[in-house]
């Protein structure tokens, strides 16, 4: 076989392997055999890039960032719908239809709620994908569209032009476990699934638009060369034909039949997993389209049919609270049983105090209930009317329900948080944090591989991994004898960690990296720091009265003083190592910027940060000296445009070593 024979072949086993997975959901090929076949590929293409099309199976991951997204003029325009909000309005809706086209039947498809996208094909290869925007102009996602499984990146028939318009969404079991991810990151959630494949799909670097696996509905030809139809309905099985993932739909004759289906979509909308806000009932003859045209917002052929929030009262039986991977207490109520959005719902979130305090809920009250974004159950209001005697308000407590730690109101929002440092409600986001590379950078440690570790009971706190043994680690799934020593042997080297590190790593709120450092620095030693009054904390440079609050606070609480004596015995390093240089440059800020000859900015800003100087992201007119190496870009400018001295790599050295 020869080169272009087997990259052919490649690319045709790995482009049906996709279609099997993504839109038929049967797979025909291992993971394995798959990522050993794309790599083979990736190797081909590397070694012949002149080889290389836009349609091969290497380029759904990787595109360059972008610097910002292009616009796009659709050719047709992607118009929106115009909705009815019951039975008797699509009655209407269809009385209109009628009376230019009496014959009418339709097309019903549930409503994805996601983001609009046209893709448009030009001889069977995928060229550009756009954003809906504002209907007439879009943004250019091409890049991003690429990573999505299951579009095809070449079509069976190579048609002069296509442009088909579908839904981007991120399936529903995705979207939990990704905000799974967020929480154990120490990153803000996503409020739904729609909100994220949004924000997934105008990610300027493709790689992370990849990782959020989003999928898309095809539920419309915008425009066709080659090909004619007489029926929406056709038009949906070519594409099926062409390797889409076409929207699930029902041809109805009659409006009642229309109505029927719409009603059912709505029981069966827990069982879709993609959100949904609705549906759409759609004219079936193009050529009736065409007859009915458009008005100035919305096509006449067709309408969305938005179900109304479902609401119904239940009695709170209880008000449970749980603590989540950051701490966090999320009070829950629990109802009796009560069905809503086709399932039964027994708890609702109560979010936090505050929505508690405003909605005046105590155990005993008759609620409304409501499933917020068709997901999440809520309390929409309290019939106080029937609200029996002797309830009280209610307080979420002080102390952490889960180990008793006290709870702290986070300063910018309304949160409560358990300060613990050894709470097993946090124990994989305390331990994820603890090995991350800023904090004691344990080589090989990852959010898998610690959740690996806490399911086989082998971590219980941050002090057990100076407890693993080899033997214990290799049992783990996909953890080989290897794996297992090289994890074992990068723990016992993180006890050489500067104290700063470890500092940072025990994740005390309002101790950032930067304030580990000076901390580190000022006092030497943990024991020296422990002891240190909240007046000797606020001495410190760029210590403030908060943090200081923060630090004696961790400090004096039972479980730290347990992690800590662990970790002592565990011999990790509790004092400082950075050489003290002293003050030289104290009252001066440094900027950053380019590449630098000797060594890595970092390591510039430590050398700077141990003389006493601080280390600042961003040009002002407060920066002292920009410092610019190879390649420096806007900071440069800005310091050019203020005046502000900049320094060469060689000047910093005479600078540091004066």
């Amino acid at each position: 076989m020869d080169l272009n024979q087997e990259i052919e072949q490649l690319r045709r086993e790995l482009d049906q392997a996709n279609y099997d997975y993504y839109v038929l959901d049967a797979p025909t090929m291992s993971d394995y055999d798959f990522d050993h076949k794309l790599r083979r590929l990736e190797e081909l293409e590397a070694a012949h890039p002149e080889l290389l099309t836009p349609d091969s199976p290497t380029q759904r991951v990787g595109g360059k960032v972008a610097d910002g997204f292009t616009e796009v003029v659709h050719r047709i325009p992607l118009e929106s719908l115009q909705d009815v909000f019951s039975l008797e309005e699509l009655a209407e809706f269809d009385q209109r239809v009628r009376e230019s086209v009496p014959e009418a039947d339709y097309d019903v498809e549930p409503k994805v709620d996601g983001l609009s996208v046209a893709l448009e094909y030009e001889n069977g290869v995928f060229v550009r994908g756009a954003t809906r925007g504002d209907g007439r102009v879009g943004e250019d996602v091409t890049e991003n569209l690429r990573t999505v499984r299951s579009i095809p990146l070449r079509l069976p028939e190579a048609l002069p032009r296509l442009i088909v318009r579908g839904e981007v969404f991120l399936p529903k079991s995705v979207f939990a476990k990704l905000n799974e991810e967020r929480e154990l990151n120490g990153q803000p959630l996503f409020a739904n699934p729609r909100n994220a494949a949004a924000g997934s799909l105008r990610q300027l670097d493709p790689k992370i638009a990849a990782e959020r696996r989003l999928d898309i509905l095809i539920f419309n030809i915008q425009y066709i060369e080659g090909k004619e139809f007489s029926t929406h309905v056709e038009t949906l099985e070519y594409l099926e034909g062409q390797r889409f993932r076409v929207i699930p739909h029902t041809s109805c004759e009659t409006i009642e039949q229309c109505s029927r289906r719409v009603q059912a979509i709505g029981e069966e909308r827990e069982t879709f997993d993609f959100d949904i806000d609705g549906a759409v009932i759609k004219v079936n003859s193009l050529s009736d389209r065409d007859l009915l045209g458009s008005t100035a917002k919305f096509p006449r052929w067709a309408a969305a049919y938005k179900y109304p929030p479902e609401q119904k009262p239940s009695k709170v039986t209880e008000i449970v609270v749980q603590v989540g991977r950051t701490g966090v207490l999320t009070p829950k109520a629990v109802i009796e049983p009560v069905r809503l959005a086709g399932t039964t719902v027994t708890n609702a979130t109560l979010h936090n105090q505050d929505f508690i305090t405003e909605k005046d809920v105590r155990v005993g009250d008759t609620v409304l209930v409501q499933k917020a974004g068709e997901i999440i159950p809520e309390i929409v209001s309290v019939l106080k009317e029937q609200r029996p005697e002797g309830t009280v308000p209610y307080h979420l407590p002080d102390h952490c329900p889960v180990c008793g730690a006290p709870v702290v109101r986070d300063e910018d929002g309304a949160a409560l948080r358990c300060t613990g440092a050894e709470c097993p409600a946090q124990l994989l986001r305390h331990l994820v944090h603890f090995a991350s590379r800023d904090a004691m950078d344990i080589e090989g440690l990852g959010p898998a591989v610690v959740e690996n570790l806490v399911n086989a009971g082998l971590l219980k706190a941050p002090g057990d991994l100076y407890r693993l043994q080899a033997d214990e680690v290799e049992k783990l799934e996909r953890m080989g004898k290897k794996s297992a020593e090289n994890l074992v042997a990068a723990i016992a080297k993180s006890k050489e960690n500067d104290l700063s590190k470890l500092l940072f790593a025990f994740g005390i709120r309002q101790v950032g990296q930067k304030a580990a450092q000076v901390l580190a620095r000022q006092f030497g030693s943990l024991e020296a720091l422990e002891a240190a009054t909240e007046e000797e904390l606020t001495a410190v440079p760029d210590i403030g009265g908060i943090t200081a609050q923060s630090l004696t606070a961790w400090f004096q609480d039972p479980q730290s003083k347990h992690l800590i004596e662990t970790l002592k015995e565990a011999g990790v390093n509790m004092s400082s190592r950075a050489e003290p240089v002293g003050d030289k440059l104290a009252g001066l800020t440094f900027v950053l910027t380019g590449e630098l000859e000797h060594f890595s900015r970092k390591e510039a800003g430590e050398k700077i940060q141990a003389m006493g100087g601080k280390v600042s992201g961003s040009v002002s007119k407060k920066t002292s000296y920009v410092v610019a190496g190879e390649a420096a870009g806007s900071k440069l400018r800005k310091a050019q445009e203020l005046n502000i001295p900049v320094l060469d790599e060689t000047a910093l050295i005479a600078l540091l070593e004066e």
